[in-house]
């Protein structure tokens, strides 16, 4: 058994409250803390016993708490509590009374100027540079399907495409198919549809890709080639003229005849490609040419604490570096709106803000839920009472500059849109990191508290344990302990230092993700919010 999972000695009582006016504090502790437990000099709380045993995480009150008063963490009211609550007890989500959402008008519209901070220079990766002008973090073949119909003739292609002809090219890192849901049984025509159409299509471009766009179709789909890869609409690596189209075998094709036609045709297919591909080299180039998707899942009450303030402080400085962090998840934003609309660089920032979250208020509503949807309960055993909890945590991870653009959900990024971007997303992980790859995104930063094996084949996912237990115990799963924070044996600065010289050396290939080790990952999820038919 490794060292850092052997047995660690107890520590006193620790509690943390993150500003000086709330009224409860999360106890750190390991396992918790057992009722009786007189909290020391120097945490918050300090003198009090705990009238209840309190789990890791959860909120024990600091002073009597009155019936319809206010609880507050993070400096604002998460809720109202529905009884008296004593000081000393363990304050849960049956205590409260969610507070209503607030509404979107009357909001700071770009108000809050940042404070300046000098650029960051001098800091490179090793990339490749696409014909687009965008970088790649890694070299990968990426077989786009029009249709869900095809994915298990992809899937054992792919198989034998690594097995066969992966090995003689050793420059490229991976074959993947992006398989996806999509494609047919679907109101094509739908306003909607314009969301999972052009998210595969920009998933096709990711820069990960290197620009080689191949296509496996049924033939049938309602979802045509043509219509998701228009000729002329995207860059052809391979010097074909752009007006041809993307190289697409349609397995309906009168040449195939039996399934070993369909599979030698892709494999064969492939070997250009990845002949292209294998050519390529990874040049210096500035860290201004990462993006980066931020994002949460399996979150808990130390997400906010230290895990998110960590990576925003990262977030921090890769805008400083000039490169672009994305960071989403609608109803994990939506109740901390004017923290978003205020950092917006302009008003009209502001007001895509507030489009996009009304969009999505009107779409949870047809649903007839609302954001309190959100949170799980794996949340609420980590400590998180309700998304007004939650989303408190979840946008520090979006550090503190001004936000600069906002991404509807499947839409590119533009060559010019750098800084921090709103990617205005469903907060469903596979959802918000397929998204997040249709945007451009090259690295991914995912943080979890209760722990999950999320990754993505077409992008390196660097996880981040919010706690050290976790850390311990998935040793060979998160590539950070930012638990080490709560620990009193890093602050969020060093951490996210860490962070930041942890990606340039993963974007260069210095570096495997644990993910990438273990070639874990998720498949790829489309927002389809148009009907099925």
């Amino acid at each position: 058994m490794p060292a850092s999972i052997a047995d660690h000695p107890a520590r006193p009582p620790l509690t943390l409250r993150m500003q000086p006016g709330d009224n409860v504090a999360i106890v750190a502790n390991d396992g918790g803390l057992p009722e009786g437990t007189r909290l020391p000099e120097g945490v918050p709380g300090a003198g009090l016993v705990l009238r209840d045993k309190v789990p890791q995480g959860h909120k024990v009150a600091l002073r009597d708490i009155a019936d319809g008063e206010a609880v507050l963490r993070y400096g604002v009211p998460i809720g109202q509590a529905l009884k008296p609550i004593p000081a000393g007890s363990w304050v849960h989500e049956r205590l409260l009374r969610m507070p209503a959402a607030r509404a979107l008008d009357g909001l700071p519209m770009a108000t809050v100027k940042p404070p300046a901070a000098g650029p960051l220079t001098g800091y490179t990766f090793e990339g490749y540079r696409n014909a687009d002008g965008s970088v790649g973090t890694r070299n990968i073949l990426a077989i786009t399907t029009t249709v869900q119909c095809v994915a298990g003739v992809v899937a054992q292609a792919v198989a034998r495409i690594k097995a066969e002809l992966l090995p003689l090219y050793p420059n490229v890192d991976d074959v993947v198919g992006l398989e996806h849901s999509y494609g047919c049984g679907v109101a094509i025509d739908a306003p909607d549809a314009v969301i999972p159409i052009r998210t595969l299509r920009n998933i096709s471009l990711n820069p990960n890709f290197g620009g080689e766009v191949m296509v496996v179709s049924l033939g049938c789909e309602k979802l045509q080639p043509a219509r998701l890869l228009p000729p002329g609409a995207f860059p052809i690596a391979d010097g074909r003229e752009a007006g041809d189209g993307p190289e697409t075998i349609c397995l309906q094709d009168e040449a195939h005849v039996g399934f070993m036609s369909m599979l030698d045709d892709i494999v064969r297919s492939a070997r250009p490609h990845l002949e292209r591909l294998d050519a390529r080299r990874r040049e210096t180039v500035p860290a201004s040419e990462l993006v980066v998707g931020v994002q949460c899942g399996g979150s808990d009450a130390f997400s906010g604490v230290t895990a998110n303030p960590a990576v925003g402080f990262m977030a921090d400085l890769l805008v400083r570096a000039g490169a672009t962090v994305m960071f989403s998840e609608n109803t994990e934003v939506r109740d901390a709106v004017e923290q978003l609309t205020g950092r917006a660089a302009t008003p009209e920032v502001a007001e895509a803000i507030v489009r996009e979250l009304a969009w999505y208020d009107r779409y949870l509503d047809r649903g007839r839920v609302d954001r309190a949807a959100n949170t799980t309960p794996g949340n609420k055993a980590g400590g998180l009472s309700n998304i007004v909890e939650k989303a408190m945590g979840s946008i520090v991870k979006s550090g503190s500059s001004a936000i600069s653009h906002v991404l509807p959900p499947g839409e590119k990024l533009g060559a010019r849109q750098r800084g921090l971007v709103y990617a205005a997303t469903p907060a469903s992980d596979f959802i918000c990191g397929t998204l997040q790859l249709a945007a451009g995104m090259n690295l991914h930063v995912f943080t979890t508290g209760r722990g999950t094996p999320y990754g993505l084949a077409e992008c390196p996912v660097v996880k981040v344990a919010t706690r050290s237990d976790l850390a311990r115990r998935w040793h060979d799963l998160m590539d950070v302990n930012a638990g080490r924070i709560a620990d009193g044996e890093a602050t969020v600065e060093e951490t996210g230092w860490e962070l930041f010289h942890l990606l340039l050396d993963v974007a260069s290939g210095r570096r495997k993700t644990w993910a990438e080790r273990w070639r874990l990952h998720n498949s790829l999820v489309l927002f389809n919010p148009a009907p099925v038919t």
